[in-house]
């Protein structure tokens, strides 16, 4: 780790970190914070992958539902209007829309195929964007003169890395230049992330494998071909199983990787000064 010792972290004049864990946790909120602190630069991977990499996807997915309309699609083809995605740290939404959920089209799914395609266009542009991490702590630096990084990774980092491989690239590049930190949640905090997931079940990027597992159990335990798949129910009834799937991939990538901390810890750490002294402690304890 680049970062060894409570000393190592606080006389460190440039301190960079990656907070990794399942969504909902606090990731984007300690980034707001120290952001808001001046002192920090923010790289949120997700908003990376939502301009540079899926920019031009998400925005064709918009113009495509538009030209339904005929009345939009005459704007369109003169150029009468223009259709930007309006993405921002806090606002994923046009990311998670154009990812889409499987099933019956008439609910608003996609054909498996379609779905799966997207899937693998988030998967290499998740990767692309974790590796962009060293440019952006080189451009944080050189350009806006921030010493302080702050890699803001989405839930999937998980899925697209081998936290048992020492070669990995991604995670040796991430290790490289940040110190990885896992926010570890409770059951509580995961029976409650269950909860806020069933109310407004959202799109999620998954492993192939773990994606294919649970769409042929779904089809054969609920009798129904892909066209009569309700979207939701589909994702509703994946997501406790991704949590599961997920927990011990975290915790490999702390314990080979990084560091962790708890989801109360980092609630309670509410100033750049008390997550300084959180983090000099846990490597402390380590």
């Amino acid at each position: 780790m680049i970062y060894e010792t409570a000393s190592d972290w606080l006389n460190a004049k440039q301190k960079r970190i990656l907070l990794f864990g399942m969504s909902g946790l606090g990731k984007t909120h300690v980034s707001n914070m120290l952001r808001a602190s001046g002192g920090w630069f923010h790289y949120s991977v997700d908003y990376r992958i939502g301009t540079r990499y899926m920019g031009e996807h998400i925005v064709d997915n918009f113009k495509a539902e538009a030209m339904r309309n005929p009345f939009l699609a005459d704007l369109l083809r003169s150029d009468s209007i223009y259709i930007a995605s309006n993405i921002t740290f806090n606002n994923l939404a046009p990311l998670s829309t154009y990812l889409g959920k499987p099933g019956n089209p008439e609910k608003g799914g996609l054909p498996f195929l379609e779905y799966m395609r997207r899937q693998s266009l988030h998967r290499h542009a998740e990767i692309n964007a974790l590796l962009d991490t060293a440019h952006f702590i080189d451009r944080a630096k050189t350009l806006y003169g921030y010493d302080n990084f702050v890699c803001d990774s989405g839930g999937s980092i998980c899925e697209v890395v081998d936290p048992e491989d020492p070669e990995d690239e991604v995670l040796t590049a991430l290790a490289q230049n940040t110190l990885m930190i896992w926010i570890e949640g409770s059951e509580a905090h995961t029976e409650e992330l269950i909860r806020r997931f069933d109310r407004a079940p959202k799109p999620m990027y998954y492993q192939p494998e773990f994606l294919h597992e649970v769409w042929q159990e779904y089809l054969r335990e609920n009798n129904v071909g892909e066209a009569e798949v309700d979207p939701d129910h589909f994702v509703r009834s994946a997501y406790a199983r991704a949590l599961a799937h997920r927990q011990p991939r975290y915790a490999a990538m702390a314990r080979n990787w990084g560091i962790k901390v708890s989801a109360e810890q980092i609630e309670a750490a509410d100033s750049p000064e008390a997550f300084d002294a959180l983090i000099a402690e846990t490597l402390e304890a380590r």
